[in-house]
């Protein structure tokens, strides 16, 4: 072969070579298309166990279109489900084949009264929109979740609680809001006014209708000095009564139990935030802080997920940190900004979960001596503790205070096999056991592990919650997958 029919040979394979790359990159394309078409319908939340198949999204912009979409709703039987960030894990804000109202970009500050000390805002706006418009007023919010990145629509749907000792549970902060209900008609709710939905929709996990705008409570912004103890678990309780619920500095706290092998629910350290001297607070609330230097944290989690000295080494790090603190100055809005990108986690076949439980504080000791011989003996990768206190509040009629409480937040990594569901449903079910057995209750926002019985015993008026909501939406317009697991 000569050199003119070589090169012809050759060109000849670059030419097919060439063809079959595009031949096979539009494959690809179309796959993935393909692919994509039959998953852009599938939803779910930070937990990423429930991928439900959904009809579609609609993002609520503005107040039109969100009424707009409930009268199509009804025109057409369709079912609807509201999501914020969507950071609930047991489906609450999704339904199969369901419309999800979408309500992240409905987030305005529609006013801040620096004489009232409140603040009206769409419910779509994050707490980190509040602090950034309330801040330079020198106020602040008085109930929220320790992270900021949450919509004010979902925090009032479950009723949240966080580090603030003095203010209770977010409902007693709330002074009205708006109400798109199932039939498209928008009503003012407070406790005066269309009164009976004011217990049923917060803490009513989007079931009872759309949650338009609310006036919320505001307070002083005040510059607060960290104090970090340290002491074994069964010494919390009386420093908890003595030292931070009898000492009137202290307006915020939170604690942490180990859930390293060496001090396995044994060893604890506190962190209280005392109120200063108020004149000092002009040079500290210039600025809000931001995420930063996350990445350690992030790594040594990371390590935690997989080893039993990665849980001693962070367990390390954690009392270390705070212990360094220990005198810092930080503002309320800080304090209540904690970082959270470290806890953002995106494993292909595992994740993280969170459980709740809410002890009675008088039961705490014997609590955890039970807890701690039940979880030896379990396969559960259980990776942080935080608790905090909420006291008294039954104001929601499904309400997880039913006298003062330590609520212990559990940060659990698990499979996402079916098996791993299994194991760990069992293990779960099995604490809130014990839960139940002194007197608590666990939080309702997260995977649909507890049995139908524990939820009924730990709300008992769960059946009177669910009636009034088929009374008041009578064609079940609003629902989720929480409310066809446990709707009684």
């Amino acid at each position: 072969m000569g050199d003119l029919e070589m090169e012809l040979a050759k060109t000849k394979k670059l030419r097919l070579w060439f063809i079959f790359c595009i031949i096979f990159s539009y494959s690809l394309f179309f796959i993935f298309s393909y692919q994509s078409k039959e998953s852009e319908n599938v939803i779910t939340d930070v937990g990423k166990l429930m991928p439900t198949k959904i009809k579609k999204i609609v993002k609520g912009n503005e107040e039109n279109s969100i009424v707009k979409t409930i009268h199509e709703a009804n025109e057409k039987n369709m079912k609807i489900s509201i999501a914020g960030k969507r950071h609930s894990q047991g489906g609450h804000t999704y339904y199969r084949d369901g419309v999800v109202l979408d309500m992240t970009e409905f987030n305005k500050i529609l006013k801040v009264d620096t004489e009232q000390k409140t603040v009206h805002v769409q419910s779509g706006a994050t707490w980190d929109d509040i602090q950034k418009a309330v801040n330079p007023h020198h106020l602040a919010v008085k109930v929220m979740q320790s992270q900021n990145i949450f919509t004010v629509g979902g925090s009032l749907s479950v009723n949240v609680h966080g580090r603030d000792i003095r203010n209770g549970s977010l409902i007693e902060t709330v002074n009205w809001f708006r109400l798109l209900k199932p039939d498209g008609e928008v009503i003012k709710v407070s406790r005066e006014k269309n009164s009976e939905y004011f217990p049923l929709v917060i803490g009513g996990y989007g079931l009872f209708g759309v949650i338009l705008d609310v006036e919320l409570q505001l307070t002083d912004d005040e510059l607060y000095s960290l104090k970090t103890e340290e002491f074994k678990y069964d010494e919390y309780e009386g420093y908890f009564k003595e030292n931070v619920l009898g000492n009137e500095k202290v307006k915020m706290h939170l604690a942490r139990l180990s859930t390293a092998p060496d001090t396995f629910l044994s060893e604890m350290y506190s962190t209280d935030y005392l109120i200063t001297d108020q004149k000092e607070l002009e040079p500290y609330n210039q600025e809000l802080k931001e995420d930063s230097m996350t990445f350690l944290t992030k790594f040594l989690l990371g390590l935690s997920r997989d080893f039993d000295w990665g849980k001693d080494a962070f367990w390390n790090m954690q009392k270390s940190y705070f212990r360094d603190k220990d005198g810092y100055l930080e503002t309320r809005n800080n304090v209540m900004r904690s970082e959270s990108e470290f806890l953002e986690y995106e494993g292909k076949s595992d994740t993280d979960i969170l459980q709740e439980y809410f002890i009675p504080i008088d039961q705490f000791e014997e609590y955890i001596d039970e807890l701690r011989v039940y979880l030896e003996d379990e396969n559960i990768n259980l990776m942080n503790i935080t608790v905090r206190y909420v006291d008294h509040n039954e104001d929601a009629l499904m309400s997880f205070a039913k006298e003062d409480m330590f609520a212990l937040v559990l940060l659990i990594n698990q499979d996402m096999s079916e098996e791993a569901k299994l194991e760990t449903g069992d293990c779960i079910r099995g604490m809130i056991d014990i839960t139940l057995k002194y007197g608590g209750s666990y939080y309702l926002p997260y995977y649909e592990y507890p049995a139908k019985d524990q939820m009924i015993k730990a709300y008992p008026y769960s059946e009177e919650f669910f009636n009034k909501k088929r009374n008041f939406d009578p064609n079940e317009r609003f629902v989720n997958e929480f409310y066809e697991e446990y709707g009684i």
